[in-house]
């Protein structure tokens, strides 16, 4: 069994970034990406790129991400930055004190290469590359539908839109994974999990690399959590900091994929866990469910960083990838 330290990436800008960016571009409507960036607005990203790819690896983290500095709303920026979105109202992102602007889908979702465009830098960076993807569920809940007609419809058009960025990744991308805490926030009808089911396939089966589907903020359903396993993904993610009990009794009652992805480190909380209390929450993990020896165990903050101080961010990386260190030894 393989221990992989890594992060649902979504990081906090390094501070000397975040000020040239102000210099740039200042603090309103014009600080927003939406693709066209000048050329020096790209290099402070490029720069700020570097940065996190940097502290990564300095942390011993064994998978890299970009970083998604360039992510102004969170997981919705693949959509805010298309030529068939427009930027809607600002409204709140999920249940916390942080906005995203709303897009408004009005036209096709056609593939347009800006996630892979970022990645194909970081790969210059790194010799591990995981890519960050939203889900195509939780997509339809932060987006507003003018072109589908219907949810259903919606779904199958972001899934697809999805399935094509993911397709343009480069090679170098080993691990996919993809965020989903609307699957756990405002979970679908049990009509509609064939069809979130059959999303995340498509997206699955676009990429030769191991997808695993992320989760958060609490754990899935149990008649949901049933049909992601059908999905052929590598791995499905579990959120031990804010439902440990309830995550162990889905994989003791249904089982899991060959591998999972557990969040051990608060994603949140500026507090840093111990490398110890990282092995501990592995280990109970293992000791608790009826599997005895997952292909991989991906160990990562339970959700995005983008929250917490620059020092703190860099804090929990160092902790993480001792804790997962621990925890190899204790093997």
């Amino acid at each position: 069994m393989e221990h992989v330290a890594t992060t649902a990436g979504l990081f906090p800008i390094p501070d000397a970034q975040r000020g040239r960016l102000v210099d740039l571009t200042g603090r309103g409507k014009g600080a927003l990406i939406d693709g066209d960036e000048s050329a020096d607005v790209a290099a402070a990203y490029d720069a700020a790129r570097e940065r996190l790819v940097a502290a990564q690896r300095e942390a011993g983290l064994d998978r890299v991400v970009e970083g998604q500095a360039r992510w102004d709303d969170m997981l919705a920026h693949p959509l805010c930055v298309h030529e068939n979105v427009r930027a809607g109202d600002v409204v709140r992102y999920y249940d916390n004190n942080n906005f995203y602007r709303e897009p408004v889908v009005t036209g096709p979702l056609t593939e347009d290469g800006d996630l892979a465009a970022d990645l194909s830098a970081a790969a210059r960076l790194t010799d591990s590359l995981q890519a960050v993807v939203p889900g195509p569920y939780s997509l339809t809940d932060l987006a507003r539908d003018e072109q589908y007609g219907s949810s259903a419809a919606f779904l199958d058009g972001l899934a697809d839109f999805l399935a094509g960025e993911v397709d343009a990744f480069p090679d170098a991308v080993d691990t996919v994974l993809v965020l989903e805490p609307s699957l756990v926030t405002s979970p679908p009808d049990d009509d509609a999990h064939v069809r979130v089911r059959d999303a995340l396939a498509a997206v699955n089966a676009a990429t030769d690399a191991d997808v695993v589907v992320h989760t958060y903020w609490g754990a899935l359903g149990e008649k949901l959590h049933a049909h992601l396993l059908d999905t052929d993904v590598a791995a499905l993610g579990y959120d031990l900091v804010s439902a440990h009990e309830e995550c162990v009794y889905l994989v003791q009652e249904y089982g899991t994929a060959d591998s999972v992805a557990l969040g051990v480190v608060d994603g949140q909380n500026t507090r840093v866990e111990a490398p110890e209390t990282v092995a501990d929450r592995l280990s109970w993990f293992r000791e608790s469910v009826p599997v005895s020896d997952f292909e991989t165990v991906y160990a990562t903050p339970n959700t995005e960083l983008f929250y917490l101080p620059v020092s703190a961010f860099e804090d929990k990386l160092g902790a993480l990838a001792a804790g997962v260190e621990r925890a190899e030894v204790a093997e």
